[in-house]
């Protein structure tokens, strides 16, 4: 579970339906709560260094979905290596790509970036 930071929102992963769920709880005794289909067993993630954009692993699909916190929409859903696990994942400025997010994935040395410019590097994101 986190918090958006551009809605009074919640995003809460139920893992083994694949389902993102953004809660939104401007009115507690009305929530109004918005279904995103990803990818199953979605387990950790974390927010790209802009707070807009949230990735969060399907580590048993072996996929990241990103989720556009602004929009609330899915707007990618990267294959990756098996089973990737970033905790929060990592944000840095890739000289070549541009804003990227890593993650690591368990059993093997393989690091995935995945970049979160989609305005100044479109081929690069997600």
């Amino acid at each position: 579970i986190v918090a958006s930071h551009f809605n009074p929102e919640f995003l809460v992963n139920v893992k083994e339906t694949g389902q993102i769920k953004l809660v939104d709880y401007s009115d507690l005794t009305n929530l109004k709560i918005t279904n995103v289909a990803a990818a199953r067993f979605l387990h950790d993630g974390g927010f790209d260094a802009s707070g807009r954009y949230f990735l969060v692993a399907a580590n048993a699909s072996n996929k990241v979905a990103i989720v556009d916190t602004k929009e609330n929409k899915l707007v990618g859903l990267v294959e990756t290596g098996p089973t990737p696990h970033p905790g929060r994942g990592a944000n840095f400025i890739h000289p070549k790509f541009g804003p990227v997010w890593a993650t690591s994935h368990l059993g093997d040395e393989t690091i995935v970036l995945i970049g979160t410019d989609p305005k100044k590097h479109p081929k690069q994101a997600w």
